[in-house]
Formats: C-alpha cells, structure tokens, sequence
C-alpha cells in the first residue's frame, strides 16, 4: 500500500485504518506495525519509513486471509 503526504508540512508518522466487509483478516505485515481486532485493521509507521516531507510517499504491504466473498475496504490514511 502506498501513503503520500499531500499536506504542505511533514509527517512524524503515519496511520492507515480499515475494517474489512466481508471476513479478510491480516496474516503478515511487512514495514509497518500491525495493530487491530477481528476486522478492524490499524497499521502505522516504522521508525525507518515514518517521516514524510510534503508530498512524499512510502509503502507498506500485507497479506491476509479471506472467509467469503473478497469486498474492496474503505482505507483512511492520516498523520498521527
């Protein structure tokens, strides 16, 4: 997963939240910190890959395992 900072100041971390529709569930993170319950899902910053100068970007990925139907989550992703 890709996290830019579209804001005009940097970023001392990062935050990206969703909750699964539909029976997915994280079975491994890679550069980022996994946190959450059931199918709700909150991955942050790394101390290497925290700050983020305006418009700069970094990356995450996952994997995860599904139960159903594979529904697209709503993702927020913020400055923490």
């Amino acid at each position: 997963m890709k996290i830019k900072n579209n804001s005009s100041t940097s970023w001392s971390g990062w935050r990206v939240e969703w909750t699964w529709p539909s029976g997915q569930k994280i079975t491994e993170v890679w550069d980022g910190s996994h946190s959450g319950s059931g199918a709700s899902v909150t991955v942050t910053n790394m101390s290497y890959n925290g700050t983020l100068a305006p418009n700069g970007t970094t990356t995450f990925g996952f994997l995860a395992d599904i139960t159903g139907t594979n529904q697209t989550p709503t993702v927020t992703c913020a400055n923490r």
